[in-house]
């Protein structure tokens, strides 16, 4: 079926839409680190030579999925435990702020401070030229955003769903979210999200647009070792 892809979301997504920014080791395939430090492999048994080679072009990635095996070149620091959800129909909510499409290179590093002001270590430089990112201004500072990161040909990850802790309470992430979502919607696919299975406030508000847990999964952070 091809839902069960989205137990492996890294891998497929490099397999099909995302194809173009693969580093492909055959056993585990990468993203560029310039664009994602996510990777996944088929077999969890086989990812040790590949990962230890990605170590070499970044020194802080993930690996999704089960726990990898490595080499004594690299060391799991830590693993983070996600409830991948999943919506099967589109939100019908009135959305009443302005959203705008982050497409300008000013868009663009708005969007990078924003994100990494709020979760730092995820989006890199061009983090942005994975999908779409929407956005939401006030008084020309941009105070909250989504947007799409891990895409195969079903489906479109959901990432980046942050707001300035300044702005928050609003249902600005609400109403990005609907707009986002129903948009994949056009493009016939389904959205999906990963959120950390700690964080019940994010939940309860995806639980409420209609998102269902489909599964735990795990992301592995790993660093390059330095002997």
């Amino acid at each position: 079926m091809e839902i069960n892809k989205l137990d492996n979301p890294a891998w497929y997504s490099l397999n099909e839409t995302h194809k173009d920014f693969v580093v492909d080791y055959e056993k585990i395939k990468f993203y560029d680190p310039n664009y994602c430090p996510f990777g996944g492999a088929l077999n969890d048994e086989e990812t040790a030579s590949g990962i230890a080679k990605y170590a070499t072009l970044t020194d802080s990635f993930f690996v999704i999925g089960n726990r990898p095996d490595i080499t004594d070149k690299v060391r799991v620091e830590s693993e983070l435990i996600c409830n991948q959800m999943v919506i099967d129909s589109r939100i019908d909510m009135d959305i009443h702020e302005d959203i705008t499409k982050l497409q300008t290179e000013i868009h663009k590093n708005d969007l990078f401070k924003l994100v990494n002001l709020v979760q730092p270590g995820y989006f890199k430089n061009m983090t942005a030229d994975l999908g779409n990112y929407y956005g939401i201004y006030k008084n020309h500072q941009l105070v909250a955003v989504v947007g799409e990161r891990m895409k195969m040909e079903s489906y479109t990850e959901l990432s980046a769903i942050v707001t300035h802790p300044e702005h928050t309470g609003r249902g600005y992430a609400k109403q990005l979210i609907v707009h986002a979502s129903n948009r994949i919607f056009n493009e016939s696919k389904i959205p999906y999200l990963h959120v950390a299975n700690t964080n019940f406030n994010a939940i309860r508000l995806y639980e409420k647009l209609g998102f269902l847990t489909r599964r735990k999964i795990s992301f592995w952070k790993l660093h390059a070792h330095v002997l």
